[in-house]
């Protein structure tokens, strides 16, 4: 009981503790330079490759910037590549928010007015396509082009098929408890998500699942990502039912295999954006991106180029 009591301290100790410091390198398969910005009084840490049409990549729910790793190079031939770490999420910083779809989408467009980006081709996996979806019916004048990967649909909650993120949409434990069980033992936690989201295991290295726990145990993480449960019905009632009016060019390209949310779930969300196009990726879970990478890539380069 001792030994609890102060390792539950020590958590919180740091979890109250100064903003920790951000690297200046990515942690990648290529070793490029971390910016950073001040967006409403906080720190955004982002990529900035590459010159031409600015397209900004957004990461999904508990993800970051690693999970766009295989798209740096590749685009930044032909474009402009912004990769950031949303609000709450990766290097950036984690306010003391609600996470609202409202508030998210004013640190979006606080951060394109950072760099002074009027418009873009938005690019997002699963929940941040999700905020993709939400910058095209809010701000329209500010997306050119649109690209959801694996994206977040109306009625979630019911065409959700990943045990692992229906766990932590519903869970209703307080956040310092998750916040210590994530600490004792976040890397069983994270390689368990990983076998969800990821179809094949061989990708699934040591390296991979230990890099994706140290994500996982920044100070701070938890709170924002708990907050989701609250946020989804703000979803649902105030983007997920006006899908169907977005104007944009929009792409939607959808593994095969994401046992998150499955290919039918992908196939409905063509249908409801009127002239759409439709990519498969076969063998690929719920972050092609990441799995296919060579066959997302051609596809986004095909789809974006003027």
């Amino acid at each position: 009981m001792v030994l609890f009591a102060f390792t539950l301290l020590c958590h919180i100790m740091t979890a109250c503790s100064s903003p920790p410091s951000i690297p200046t390198q990515i942690d990648a398969i290529e070793r490029m330079p971390v910016q950073t910005i001040l967006v409403r009084n906080q720190r955004i840490a982002y990529l900035d490759v590459g010159t031409g049409p600015p397209v900004i990549l957004i990461h999904g729910f508990g993800g970051s910037m690693w999970q766009w790793e295989y798209q740096q190079h590749r685009l930044s031939q032909h474009f402009r590549v912004i990769t950031l770490d949303l609000p709450g999420s990766g290097l950036s910083d984690k306010p003391e928010i609600d996470y609202r779809p409202d508030q998210m989408l004013d640190y979006f467009v606080g951060f394109m007015d950072g760099l002074k980006i009027p418009q873009a081709t938005l690019v997002g996996n699963s929940m941040g396509a999700g905020l993709a979806i939400g910058m095209a019916l809010t701000h329209p004048t500010r997306v050119g082009k649109l690209v959801l990967i694996d994206g977040l649909p109306q009625q979630i909650m019911t065409k959700l098929t990943s045990p692992s993120v229906r766990q932590a949409l519903e869970t209703s434990a307080p956040a310092w408890l998750v916040s210590f069980g994530n600490m004792l033992f976040g890397g069983l936690m994270t390689e368990s998500v990983l076998k969800e989201i990821v179809h094949d295991p061989a990708l699934l290295t040591p390296a991979v699942i230990e890099r994706s726990n140290r994500n996982r145990q920044r100070p701070g993480l938890i709170k924002p990502l708990l907050t989701a449960r609250e946020n989804l019905p703000l979803w649902e009632s105030g983007f997920a039912t006006r899908i169907g009016d977005i104007i944009h060019p929009t792409l939607v390209i959808w593994g095969e295999e994401d046992r998150v949310f499955p290919i039918a779930v992908g196939e409905e969300l063509h249908r409801t954006i009127k002239g759409s196009q439709f990519i498969r990726i076969p063998a690929a879970g719920h972050i092609p991106q990441w799995e296919r990478p060579e066959m997302v890539n051609l596809g986004l380069i095909t789809f974006m180029e003027p």
